[in-house]
């Protein structure tokens, strides 16, 4: 791989002043007393930014995050963190790096960031989609890049009409498509994000990991955890289908790493929204040591084991980026 996608530009007097400056916000929330961990969420590494996933950083964005995370912060495993969070030795500014869903990416590009910066990691694999399978918001999403007229007619879907122009009336179209189609019901969704597929992208390309991936994600030191097998909403199956969503996914992934699962990240993770106390419970009796949310905030030695929060940095820029991560570990959940 070119090692220039990694370079980092040379550090300037502004990058001392927000480093100082980050540095003291850091120094006054460690010395609040209690112990923090934060954890921190991410779905994919791009190779180079996409307008269409705003929300994930390109390989060098990454890289100068991470080297944020190994300079200014305590990178843990979350094995280690929340051991050394149960027994009071947990190190300030502790951070956690997670992945979801289960992308070819977190392999190919985050996987060597991570080991330059000497990071540990956990990828929550939802098991049904490896292997060549798509995500229903990856068919989406793909299905508005593609689309060639001036106007995307979905009546038939009860979707209605969408104007198409740019980029950044295509992003609107794709927000507002995954907003309708998120809390439908599983069969559906997948059917009418399917149909879009078919109809607007039908060569579209897997993302995803393969199950041999998956095993060199494993050798590479990458811990690898639960995501469901098909990543629905909790809350809005039943719960029969719920308890074999989690645990089929969990036996599916340990027959093919050969060792047991000890995390579980609820899919879309909302708490009370897209999972509740029945599913908490759910994981605990399958066998997880704890599970992990997207409500945002730090954990302490109080925080309930199956609602861990997690944090999304939002911001690309390094200065912003740890700014972000300071002020999150004021929110204790």
């Amino acid at each position: 791989m070119n090692s220039n996608l990694f370079a980092i530009r040379p550090v300037t007097w502004l990058d001392h002043a927000r480093n100082g400056a980050v540095s003291f916000a850091a120094g006054l929330i460690s010395a609040g007393g209690a112990k923090r961990l934060t954890v921190m969420i991410f779905h994919r590494v791009l190779p180079a930014e996409d307008p269409f996933f705003p929300d994930d950083p390109d390989v060098r964005q990454f890289a100068s995050m991470m080297s944020v995370v190994a300079s200014q912060f305590n990178p843990l495993s979350l094995g280690d963190a929340l051991n050394r969070l149960e027994v009071g030795t947990l190190p300030p500014l502790a951070v956690c790096v997670t992945f979801d869903d289960g992308y070819a990416d977190n392999l190919l590009l985050a996987a060597p960031v991570l080991k330059r910066y000497g990071i540990p990691a956990i990828v929550f694999v939802a098991s049904g989609f490896l292997d060549g399978r798509i995500m229903w918001n990856d068919r989406v999403i793909e299905a508005v890049n593609c689309a060639e007229a001036d106007l995307m007619d979905l009546t038939d879907f009860g979707l209605g009409v969408h104007r198409l122009g740019g980029v950044a009336e295509k992003l609107l179209v794709v927000r507002a498509l995954i907003r309708r189609l998120k809390y439908l019901a599983p069969d559906e969704r997948e059917h009418v994000a399917r149909e879009l597929a078919l109809r607007f992208a039908p060569n579209q390309r897997s993302p995803m990991l393969t199950r041999p991936q998956v095993c060199q994600l494993r050798d590479e030191g990458v811990e690898i955890g639960g995501h469901t097998l098909t990543h629905p909403i909790l809350s809005r199956i039943d719960a029969g289908t719920a308890f074999r969503e989690i645990e089929d996914n969990k036996d599916d992934l340990e027959a093919l790493l050969g060792h047991r699962l000890r995390f579980f990240a609820y899919p879309n993770g909302v708490p009370g929204k897209d999972f509740n106390a029945e599913h908490a419970a759910m994981v605990q009796r399958i066998g997880y040591h704890a599970a992990l949310t997207t409500r945002p905030g730090v954990a302490t030695a109080q925080t309930d084991r199956f609602w861990l929060p997690r944090f999304t940095p939002w911001d690309r820029s390094p200065f912003r980026f740890s700014l972000r991560l300071v002020l999150n570990m004021r929110n204790v959940v």
